[in-house]
């Protein structure tokens, strides 16, 4: 037996600002959204023939989504799981970096040293995330 990996959950303040943040830098949608759950994920990009009516449909996503649930409580200790972002082969990773920045992401220190090839970042709320170097 063997299981599918379904979600990532990430506790949040606010559920509907988080998810966006994440949906944009992602390139991603919000595919769900109630008061107490936003869950992002690649926007659906196929559509086929074969409704029973014959007219287009839009493929769906079936991979891992991210999904973003209420908590009262805030962040208080360095994350002990962390998403790895990388920017494209022959993109520029400072460029990615600076982006972020100005979307309201912040350096974070987790003891990383000056010579390390990712950048660390935290989200609005404090989760922290890196910046690869560029790869495909």
């Amino acid at each position: 037996m063997t299981l599918k990996w379904a979600s990532i959950i990430v506790d949040s303040h606010d559920i509907a600002a988080q998810g966006r943040w994440w949906a944009e830098t992602l390139g991603w949608v919000v595919q769900y959204e109630s008061d107490d759950e936003v869950e992002i994920a690649p926007a659906p990009t196929a559509q086929t023939q074969g409704a029973a009516d014959g007219a287009p449909f839009t493929l769906g996503y079936t991979g891992p989504t991210i999904e973003f649930v209420p908590v009262p409580e805030g962040k208080t200790v360095k994350n002990r799981l962390h998403i790895d972002l990388a920017p494209r082969a022959g993109d520029d990773q400072a460029a990615e970096v600076e982006r972020l920045l100005a979307r309201g992401a912040s350096r974070s220190s987790i003891g990383q040293g000056p010579d390390e090839t990712w950048v660390v970042l935290a989200d609005p709320e404090g989760n922290e995330f890196c910046v690869l170097s560029p790869r495909d």
